[in-house]
């Protein structure tokens, strides 16, 4: 069956803003290694600048600070009263501050940092925890979203939307304004460094951005494969696994929330957890918890735990066939539960490490037997969707059933993102048994 048959593409661009900005802790260059412990580092100097203003001066500076920079952040001088309390050191040295110093203090070590100015794409798509007054048949819905700045560093960023009955697609604008956590909790367990991290609840959605915490994220957060998790007692739970990026060494890490406010962020452990591009399934299954991951660069495998930090091992059950996957296959988020099976999403490489989007059926009791796959790309660069900072890329982290359709939100040659839906007893007809 031709894919114009069930696929149909929204037009609905996301691209990145390079206008939407976060404030971030600037660090002076690193000190001369031969730097005697009694002399003052750069940190010490520039304090020892603003002190030495006189009170009108630091005054008409603070308010020339703001009239540029105000309007561009919430709650600025809040901020740079926090990044003081972080320059304790190099503040020791001086007594009898002012208020208004503090928070200038505050200000010579931040920097805005535009995080989204490079590329926003690898989405993944999960119900909305609120669905009061959404009209039936219709969905409001989360979408994260990878947005990389300046050094290639990734984040995580969010927009909220409403799937319609027919399945058109809309996003809500984002807000001008974003901002990292206003609280964050780091904490030494069991594999590691645990993040806590909350957002004040004014804040819209789309304002929140996870940005690197800990030293294994140091260089991102990138590919959150969102899932909306059904606990045994009923509870949901939205999980993510995401890869933590040093710029040397990767680690399969989980977000858990259930508001979107409040996340804990955990890294996990165990021989298979050592891989990028795991996707955990929306319940437990025997009583067991599962994942989809690809363990030796080529194919996909089955995991089973019992903890859901701990994954060991793994069954093989996919390999590349077809020509659009002979370099390799991975997943594309977490398996959708259908009446037939579980639907998994995957994507190939092909000649000239072209990227496409494909789909493989799973038993529902024992998702290591596959009972049919799709013999050609469900989605595959188009001449429009070729061009961008990785060429002839189309590549998704997760998608979501809604009614009798797929929404499919999926990245373009890692720049930017677009939708589209799959018609589900078309693309069942479409599958060959396996």
């Amino acid at each position: 069956m031709s894919q114009a048959a069930f696929l149909n593409r929204q037009a609905l661009y996301l691209r990145p803003d390079p206008a939407r900005v976060i404030v971030r802790p600037f660090k002076p260059a690193t000190e001369p290694r031969d730097l005697n412990p009694t002399d003052k580092t750069r940190a010490n100097h520039i304090v020892d600048r603003v002190m030495r203003l006189d009170s009108e001066s630091a005054a008409d500076l603070l308010a020339d600070v703001l009239v540029n920079f105000d309007r561009r952040h919430r709650n600025l001088l809040e901020r740079f009263e926090a990044r003081a309390r972080e320059m304790e050191d190099a503040l020791a040295l001086h007594v009898g501050f002012s208020r208004t110093q503090r928070q200038l203090v505050g200000a010579y070590f931040m920097h805005e940092y535009s995080f989204e100015a490079s590329a926003l794409f690898n989405p993944s798509i999960v119900p909305h925890p609120d669905q009061s007054g959404v009209p039936d048949g219709e969905r409001r819905f989360v979408l994260s979203l990878r947005a990389v700045g300046e050094g290639h560093i990734s984040s995580l960023t969010f927009r909220s939307g409403l799937v319609a009955a027919d399945g058109s697609v809309a996003v809500d604008s984002p807000a001008r304004l974003a901002a990292v956590a206003a609280t964050a909790i780091c904490k030494w367990g069991p594999g590691g460094d645990e993040v806590e991290l909350s957002f004040p609840p004014d804040e819209d959605i789309d304002e929140r951005v996870i940005f690197p915490i800990t030293a294994s994220q140091s260089n991102g957060i990138e590919d959150a494969r969102f899932v909306q998790f059904v606990n045994d007692d009923g509870r949901t739970t939205y999980c993510a696994t995401y890869t933590a990026y040093t710029g040397t060494a990767i680690r399969s890490e989980l977000i858990e929330t259930s508001d979107f406010l409040s996340f804990r962020m955990v890294p996990l452990r165990g021989d298979a957890a050592r891989n990028k591009g795991m996707a955990l399934f929306p319940r437990k299954i025997g009583g067991r918890y599962a994942m989809i991951g690809r363990q030796d660069n080529e194919n996909l495998y089955l995991i089973m735990s019992d903890d859901l930090y701990v994954w060991n091992g793994g069954v093989e059950i996919l390999k590349p066939r077809f020509p659009w996957e002979f370099v390799q296959i991975g997943n594309c988020g977490s398996p959708i539960e259908l009446d037939e099976g579980w639907l998994l999403l995957t994507h190939g490489v092909g000649p000239v490490r072209r990227y496409s989007i494909g789909a493989a059926l799973l038993d529902k009791k024992d998702p290591s037997k596959v009972l049919a796959r799709c013999c050609e790309p469900l989605v595959h660069p188009e001449p429009s969707e070729r061009e961008g900072y990785v060429p002839n890329v189309v590549y998704t982290c997760g998608a979501m059933r809604h009614n009798d359709l797929i929404v499919l939100p999926y990245a373009v040659s890692d720049t930017f993102s677009n939708f589209a839906t799959i018609e589900i007893a078309a693309l069942l007809r479409s599958m060959e048994p396996w």
